[in-house]
């Protein structure tokens, strides 16, 4: 039976980790976002050997389990000789490894802005990066809000693996308080709540944001 009053004697404690779970979240994705653009460029502009280098790597971190990708970042930065508390080692490994899942999805947005931007971008006198930079990417990124969007969530559920290296986020919180009141329903009912509210509010400003953003004919929108 779900309990209450242990939900409510000891929510301020499991929402105190939620300021690091939304660290996580959101520096995790602007770094993914950051990886992500640098890689589909190479893979859509760069030349042949970084086209290759780039998709190779990217399947090899979409391969990866970001739990083992987290231990890796962890133990591996040490030998070296890089030493990062355990919040700065997870916004890395989720940055990361959230760039090579945005890549494709920047990629797929930019291969439907089409060839004919590309084309007009050199004739007016831009060179490969100024033409991506100015004209491709802008649209490739309304095009890829709902996947962005996704990804976000995808991201915020993540979160919970940091427990693994130390850091101190909403479900780690809720995991303490279990343990000490023998009770798991109750923590861990309240924090899935939070995970779903928090994704819900970011799917329905997603949604508004697109609809006023989209490009006319093509989209339907985050779901």
């Amino acid at each position: 039976m779900l309990e209450l009053n242990v939900i409510l004697r000891y929510a301020p404690l499991i929402l105190s980790g939620f300021s690091n779970t939304l660290i996580m979240t959101v520096s995790g994705v602007m770094l993914g976002l950051a990886l992500g653009a640098a890689s589909a460029f190479a893979e859509i502009l760069g030349p042949r050997p970084l086209q290759v280098v780039t998709s190779t790597v990217t399947h090899i971190l979409r391969g990866i389990p970001l739990l083992v990708l987290l231990l890796l970042v962890f133990y591996g930065l040490p030998l070296l000789g890089l030493q990062l508390p355990p919040l700065p080692t997870a916004v890395l490994a989720i940055g990361v490894r959230s760039g090579a899942y945005q890549s494709q999805i920047l990629r797929s947005a930019i291969e439907a802005v089409g060839s004919a931007q590309l084309e007009a971008a050199y004739a007016s006198g831009m060179d490969k990066l100024t033409a991506f930079r100015s004209v491709v990417l802008p649209q490739a990124l309304r095009l890829s809000l709902p996947g962005l969007v996704n990804e976000f969530t995808i991201v915020l559920k993540d979160t919970s693996m940091a427990y693994v290296i130390g850091v101190t986020e909403m479900f780690t919180q809720a995991i303490h308080v279990a343990q000490v009141t023998l009770d798991y329903l109750a923590p861990l009912t309240l924090t899935a709540l939070v995970y779903l509210l928090t994704c819900l509010t970011v799917s329905i400003v997603a949604n508004r944001l697109y609809r006023r953003l989209s490009i006319p004919g093509l989209g339907t929108g985050v779901t």
